[in-house]
């Protein structure tokens, strides 16, 4: 329909008006996010069965399944028990309640993966910000920001670590050792300035403080069968996540089957627990995936690692500091899942036409495309579960306010992440 030219053109004009759009909000971003695919499609930038095949339904399975068994689980009353459990252990203290929330948010993307655990904790968020009258997107924009550093450590930790990981062999302890220790001292620094930022916001009253430690967080507990069920089944799955290499299994198939055996074992009716499903959000990212195909589709995120290698002219240190900072940036603008299945064969295309030792690249781009998801709310998956759970307790967070927190931070800890000199001085 256009020439090669014209259609790149067209695709790259597609994608910055959408999120033109996105950031104005003049309309809801899962319709623009939908309107932005479909108008690839219509002019002939992508083909509708590539477009479907651009739709990442691993993430999708992943995302619809953890939010069935986080729905159901939510019936017991259990989010409601660990709130206050919380806040006893905290004193009621707000300051101290996003510091151990954010902390436990970024352990438990480590172990598990930062879909999951920001479905498990915006729960038990909203409800101590409900019961002690403070405004919860503070808290939420920190523990998107500390689950997504978090998930950077590990190899089950993030979507791209998982891709990474699979495309050049990388085992469990290498992402140990080489992101582990940066992302320590990472969460360790960007929770603490979070916390300072927000000190004055992060207060309540007396009277809200001791209504609140008097309760008997043990009569929060509605039905204990229903529990005991819950509990098992997301253990079972929690354990496929971690074991899922062995197995065989993508997440999404380990998600899905959790929340079907849940299901039927809860006699819970699944249109009630099918309409509590975040279809808004399903949609956004299926919008978002078929828009990175059209760029893929006319060869624009091609052109970009081309120049990139051009520009550094096969220097080493220079190609990885750039593919550190292209994938932090462009990472935080387009969702890091596509980004980064987009980089691996053409970084592998760079050793091939440069024979450089593409081991720093590696982890560069999880670094860049991990931690850049920080910067704006389309950046990961996560941020995306974050703000739309955020919003339909009727706590909004704008892709501006989400922008002028999360972008300075996030280039903040690109920066001090630098690249890691010992990975370009002592890898062989």
């Amino acid at each position: 329909m256009f020439s090669s030219t014209a259609s790149l053109y067209i695709a790259i004009s597609i994608f910055v008006l959408t999120y033109v759009f996105i950031i104005i909000e003049t309309f809801d971003r899962t319709l623009v996010a939908l309107a932005g695919g479909v108008l690839m499609i219509l002019l002939k930038i992508i083909d509708q069965d590539t477009a479907i095949e651009e739709i990442d339904f691993n993430t999708l399975g992943l995302l619809i399944g953890m939010m069935i068994m986080v729905m159901i689980t939510k019936r017991t009353g259990v989010f409601e028990y660990i709130a206050i459990k919380i806040v006893k252990i905290s004193k009621a203290s707000p300051k101290k309640i996003m510091i151990y929330l954010s902390v436990a948010t970024g352990i438990l993307s480590a172990l598990l993966d930062n879909v999951t655990t920001i479905l498990l904790i915006i729960p038990i968020t909203l409800s101590i910000a409900d019961e002690l009258n403070i405004n919860p997107v503070p808290i939420i924009i920190t523990e998107v920001f500390c689950s997504n550093v978090g998930g950077t450590g590990t190899l089950i930790g993030d979507p791209p670590n998982i891709i990474i990981g699979s495309a050049v062999h990388l085992t469990f302890m290498d992402f140990i050792i080489n992101n582990g220790p940066i992302v320590l001292v990472t969460l360790v620094v960007t929770l603490a300035l979070f916390t300072v930022c927000h000190l004055k916001e992060l207060k309540t009253t007396k009277m809200l403080k001791e209504r609140i430690m008097e309760q008997d967080e043990k009569l929060l507990i509605k039905d204990k069968v229903l529990l005991w069920k819950c509990l098992g089944v997301l253990l079972v799955v929690f354990a496929g996540f971690i074991l899922h290499g062995t197995l065989g299994f993508d997440s999404a198939t380990i998600a899905m089957t959790g929340a079907v055996v849940l299901l039927l074992i809860s006699n819970v009716e699944v249109e009630e627990v099918l309409a509590e499903v975040e279809w808004s959000t399903i949609l956004f990212f299926i919008g978002l995936f078929v828009l990175v195909g059209g760029l893929k589709a006319v060869g624009a995120i091609d052109r970009l690692a081309e120049y990139v290698l051009r520009v550094t002219k096969g220097n080493l240190v220079l190609t990885t500091i750039s593919i550190l900072w292209v994938s932090a940036i462009a990472s935080a603008f387009i969702d890091n899942i596509p980004f980064v299945t987009t980089m691996i064969p053409l970084i592998k295309h760079m050793g091939e036409i440069s024979q450089m030792n593409l081991t720093p690249l590696w982890w560069a781009l999880s670094l860049g495309a991990c931690l850049g998801g920080n910067g704006t709310i389309v950046g990961a998956s996560a941020n995306v579960i974050a703000c739309g759970l955020s919003k339909k307790q009727g706590h909004r967070i704008t892709f501006r306010k989400f922008l002028v927190e999360a972008f300075p931070m996030m280039i903040l800890t690109i920066g001090r992440v630098g690249v890691g000199p010992r990975y370009l001085v002592d890898t062989p």
